[in-house]
Order: structure tokens, then sequence, then C-alpha cells
């Protein structure tokens, strides 16, 4: 049998463990668990980092014995690949193993008073004072502003830094670390992708950098290690895959570039998962956004290749606004249906939702937004509603592929997809419409979690995986015509931003006004 590769995939709203054959990239075999999030105050979103890792556990075991069923040789297993949620911030007890608060999860909301802080003692208050070092602007997004409120606001986190037992680490750093030990000779690192989305990093001497750690005022001896995003950091201790090597790790986002194969500079591709993230190939220079994009470290495929970097649209929500359909508002019962009552209506008739739940990321970077639903008349039904959360996924999307054109001054002419919403067909033609561009959705939906095989699998010492032009895999692929006139997506486009606009400034944090400090 072809040796296969294994991959982690932990995402915000589930954690999966999947098999690949090394020479053909099918999926042999396959577990999920869900993941619990909570909202303890309006604006907070948390995980339990025990739960992420037992979930790990969990679909490690149950795969194997799967796979047992098959009549597969576990053995067959020569790597592992780790790719996860990527801002989400954890800090642990390398002594004890234990967490020393929940995971603060990328979406939350909590630390713009933090942020607002941090632009305060900027040069000019500018958001961007950092942007020349780290590719990216002082946000409530990113992982130094929640480690910096987790030091200001809880004691077991602040006492356990000065104890020197602190550790911090951003998912993949948790897992990797439990995996190979924990606290006994557990490996206490992170890849350049992931090490990417701190602030801590400087994307260009790819290091932890002294003046932005001071700048937030983090230790750096907390700090994991920073490595490519294939090598062999260290193997599993236990479970069925024991001595099995950990050789693989890139952030979601890059993780789903490698496994869309957008090695070539000037490829993009668009993951549709709990947030829409864009993001495409700039080579092996970074490029600057004049337009509100982010630009970030793709990856790096070995100690001794260069980095390469891409431009990033970030979306903070687009299947959160399904989920909050059937969870908050009871309108669909499982997500599966949203597609079908969309369709029931066939257009939103003038009503539009912008999601701006966790403020707005790219291009606006505006925290002060909120979610809007506008356009309403006494005809409009769930159904409507429903097409227009299908459409908001759909704007957001143009709005960044529109801001990437303008910085790359090398347009798009189709528009590379995955994650779990591609499986909604009328999404995948609404985005088509929108763009007025040809909308490409590989066969198999699982390139994030291919992304990470690959890198565990062609690392030095692994070598069952090349990355070569003439042995990458080859995937079938969907392709969706764009079916409107341009006029009638222009219309459309226009309200939406007129929409977006009337959700602008909606939040203050004015004392007076803030409901969380009320609840203090």
């Amino acid at each position: 049998m072809n040796p296969l590769v294994a991959a982690i995939d932990q995402g915000t709203s589930s954690t999966r463990f999947l098999v690949f054959d090394a020479k053909t990239a099918e999926v042999i075999c396959h577990h999920q668990v869900e993941i619990n999030q909570s909202f303890p105050k309006e604006g907070w979103v948390e995980e339990d980092p025990k739960e992420i890792i037992q979930s790990v556990y969990e679909c490690m075991e149950r795969t194997c014995e799967k796979l047992q069923q098959l009549n597969v040789d576990v053995s067959n297993i020569k790597a592992v690949g780790v790719t996860n949620q990527r801002e989400t911030t954890v800090v642990w007890d390398k002594e004890t193993g234990e967490p020393l608060y929940s995971a603060i999860v990328w979406l939350d909301l909590r630390t713009q008073s933090t942020v607002e802080r941090l632009i305060n003692k900027a040069p000019g208050q500018d958001k961007n004072h950092l942007k020349h070092k780290t590719g990216l602007p002082i946000s409530t997004y990113f992982s130094a502003v929640k480690l910096r409120w987790m030091l200001d606001n809880v004691d077991e986190v602040r006492q356990a830094v000065q104890n020197q037992r602190a550790m911090f680490g951003t998912v993949d750093s948790w897992i990797i670390w439990c995996l190979t030990g924990g606290r006994d000779g557990g490996v206490h690192c992170t890849d350049v992708s992931n090490a990417s989305r701190t602030m801590l990093f400087n994307i260009h001497s790819m290091d932890w950098d002294p003046e932005l750690c001071r700048y937030f005022d983090v230790p750096m001896e907390i700090l994991p290690k920073v490595r490519s995003s294939s090598e062999i950091y260290g193997c599993v201790k236990s479970s069925s895959l024991a001595g099995v090597p950990i050789s693989g790790c890139l952030g979601d986002q890059s993780a789903a570039l490698v496994g869309q194969m957008c090695f070539e500079e000037g490829q993009a591709k668009n993951t549709y998962g709990t947030g829409c993230f864009m993001l495409k190939n700039t080579g092996t220079t970074p490029v600057m956004s004049d337009h509100g994009l982010l630009t970030t470290v793709a990856y790096k495929m070995g100690k001794e290749q260069p980095a390469c970097y891409a431009l990033e649209g970030s979306v903070a929500i687009a299947g959160a606004v399904v989920r909050w359909l059937k969870d908050n508002m009871g309108i669909v019962k499982s997500s599966a249906e949203i597609e079908d009552l969309a369709a029931a209506a066939g257009s939103s008739y003038g009503c539009y939702f912008v999601p701006a739940f966790s403020g707005l990321y790219a291009p606006y970077w505006e925290p002060s937004a909120r979610g809007i639903i506008c356009g309403l008349t006494q005809f409009t039904n769930k159904s409507h509603l429903a097409f227009a959360a299908l459409e908001a996924v759909c704007f957001q999307t143009r709005e960044i592929l529109d801001a990437m054109n303008q910085d790359s001054g090398v347009p798009l002419t189709q528009l590379q997809v995955d994650g779990g919403m591609t499986a909604n067909r009328l999404l995948m033609q609404l985005q088509a419409d929108i763009l007025c561009m040809p909308v490409v959705r590989p066969g198999m939906a699982e390139t994030t979690a291919l992304g990470a095989a690959m890198a565990a699998g062609a690392a030095e010492g692994v070598d069952v995986w090349s990355l070569t032009p003439d042995h990458l895999p080859q995937i079938t692929c969907e392709t969706y015509q764009p079916q409107i006139n341009t006029n009638e997506s222009e219309f459309r486009f226009a309200r939406w931003k007129k929409a977006v606009q009337k959700s602008m400034n909606w939040e203050t944090t004015e004392p007076c006004c803030d409901p969380i400090g009320d609840q203090q």
C-alpha cells in the first residue's frame, strides 16, 4: 500500500483527523468531533483548551479504529501534520500541563479597550504603526492583544509568568506540546505562518521581535520556538500513533493555500469556514497593502527553503452567520437547510444583511461596526433573510477581491474556493454572479487538511510526498460561471456598500454605554 500521511485539522467549530494517501491525495479515512464555544459576556468567545486536545486524541483513536476495520495497517501512517484556527490564544502551566485560562478565540472582542490603549501610545495614534514589521494593523483579531488582556486581567496567568512557569501559544503550539509529551518533555514550538498572526513576529527577520514584545510588554521567554512549516518537530508520545513524527504545521488559511496547490506567485484561494479568508501568493517578497489587507507569511517548506508571503483578506463572519440563524434565531434546524430555504425565495427582495457581529475586518478594520439587517418590508420572510445571509458572504468576498486586485495590480480571472460552505451550490452560484467571474471548487473539499498533510509528508526525514510541480496530485474541479448581467451585480453590490456604511460606528466604549462594564 502507498504510504499514508495524517492531518489534525483543529478549526473553530470542530476538530478532524484525516488520513491521506501520499501518492494520490485521496482521503482514506477520517473522524470529526464538534467543539463547544462559550460566550460568557457580550463579545466574548472562548473555548476549553482541554476539550480541544481531548477532541484531537478522540479523533485520532476513532480514525485508527476505522482504518483497522478497513484492514489498513496504522503503521502505514508515516507522518502527522497540524493545521489550526490561527489567532486563538492559549496560556498554560509547563509544570502541571494545565491551561491557566480559557482559550480566547480569534473572533473575541473583549480586547477593544486594550487595542485603544495600544493605538493611543502609537505615534499619531496610528493603528498601522507596527505594520512595517508585522504586516498587520493593531486589532482585537491578533494574539498579542489577547495575551496582553490575560496578563492584565487573569491572576493565574500573571502569577505563572512571574514564576517562569507560563507557556504561550496559538492552538498549534498547544496541540504539538501535548502530543509530544506535555510536561514530560513536550516540544514548545510554532511555525512561521502561525507566528506571523501574533503581532510579536517580524515577517522580515522571520523571528520574534524584541521591540514588538516590548510594545506589548510580553516576556519573550514564554513564546514558542519558531520553526519552518515542514520539518520534524517531535514524535507522538502516546496513543495508537506513538512514535509517528509530527512534521508539518500551518495555520488553517496557509494550509488551504498549500492544499489548493497555490505555489505560484499570483495564485489565490478563498476559504469559507466560520469566517472567510482569501489569500493570494505574492512569492518570496512581502507586499504591503494600501487597501486594508494583511501581509502574512504563507509558508516556509523546510528549514533551508525561503519563506513565501501572501496578501490576505479576512472576513470574521461567513459560516457563523448560518450558525447564528440556526442557534440564535431558530430559522433553520441544521446548517444544510439554509440552501433550500434561500432557494425558495430566489432573491433577497431588497433585504441586505451585514453580519458585523465582531465588528468589520478587512478591508475596513472597524471594531465599532455591528450587524444590521435593512431594506425590510411587510413582504420580507425568513427565506429572504436566508438569501440575504448567503449574499452577505459573497459581498464580503467581493470587497476583499476588489482590494486584492488594487493592491497587486494583476486582477484575478477566477477564484479557487474551498471550505465547508462550498458544499452550498446556491452560495457558489451567487458568488460567481456577484464577482462576475468563474468560481472553481475542487471535487475534494478537504484542502486545509490536505495542505497540512502535504507539509508533513514532504518534510526532510519523512520524504513520502513530493511538492514538485510534476508530482502534485491532480484534483478534479467544478466551475460555476456567472449567470446574471454585470449591471445587476454592480447594483446589488452598491446597495450592500450602502448598508455597510450604516453598520459603522454603532458601538462605543464610553463607560456610560458599556454593557460589559455595567455587569462587572
